[in-house]
């Protein structure tokens, strides 16, 4: 009798871990849905979602009685996947707005090397430099791209070309990937990745960004259905541990 309620108080215990790995996924999950919704208006930001993954813990041996070694499966976070879907395109009036038209990434120059991005939300610096909104350069073919003070007529062609006051000033650096779901972020909208390959025609819409693709609705209920999981984990591992604890309190006594 003894071993069967020890062994029955090893299973309670192996499936609150178990519970215990959900509720730490789906705690990871909610954070990533708050971030997709607090990005709802981000130009060119993309959204997240997690891959989940079944792991087996080994057999725990001298940890537990041999007679009761089982393996354990939990649920774990593997990683990150970024939705690479366009967003819309909406007309901004602003001159230095540009937006992808199809695939590819604006390239920006950070401390941290070459980073790439759909945020076309562009602005001159004090020097004249074509810049990103966090004061990144924006990289064109032939390196950054500079205005001088004089200029006036801003005009950016479909193949990224950009011109003032009816001079050249360079082509905007646009780039693709072999596998984009290599790429990592490293803020926001933007991200980081090898082997970037340069698209020598794209199609860029001047005045213009891509707004995020998070889709809110989607999202909110992803929510919903994340809070309503965690609850009821909660209320099961809550009835697990009051049934456990009136079971060694039963054995206590049966000991005395």
């Amino acid at each position: 009798m003894w071993q069967g309620k020890q062994k029955w108080l090893t299973q309670m215990e192996n499936a609150q871990l178990i519970n215990l790995s959900r509720q730490v996924v789906l705690q990871r999950k909610m954070d990533v849905i708050a971030n997709n919704l607090a990005n709802i208006n981000t130009g060119g930001y993309k959204s997240d979602s997690i891959l989940f993954e079944d792991f087996m813990m080994p057999k725990s041996r001298d940890n537990a009685p041999k007679g009761f070694d089982r393996r354990i499966h939990f649920v774990q976070d593997d990683r990150i996947l970024h939705d690479f879907t366009a967003g819309s395109i909406i007309e901004t009036d602003n001159p230095l707005n540009a937006a992808i038209n199809g695939d590819g990434f604006f390239v920006i120059e950070t401390p941290a090397g070459e980073r790439y991005t759909r945020n076309g939300s562009f602005e001159t610096s004090p020097a004249g430099n074509l810049v990103t909104q966090d004061g990144y350069p924006v990289l064109g073919v032939d390196g950054p791209i500079s205005f001088e003070e004089a200029d006036q007529n801003i005009l950016i062609a479909r193949d990224g070309t950009i011109s003032a006051s009816g001079q050249r000033r360079g082509r905007l650096r646009v780039v693709n990937f072999e596998n984009i779901q290599a790429l990592e972020k490293d803020a926001s909208t933007i991200f980081k990745g090898e082997n970037a390959q340069d698209i020598e025609t794209p199609h860029i819409m001047q005045g213009s960004i891509e707004r995020s693709n998070v889709q809110s609705v989607r999202e909110m209920a992803n929510m919903i259905q994340v809070t309503r999981s965690y609850t009821s984990l909660a209320n099961i591992m809550k009835e697990a541990n009051d049934l456990r604890e009136r079971a060694i309190n039963s054995l206590g006594s049966l000991q005395a």
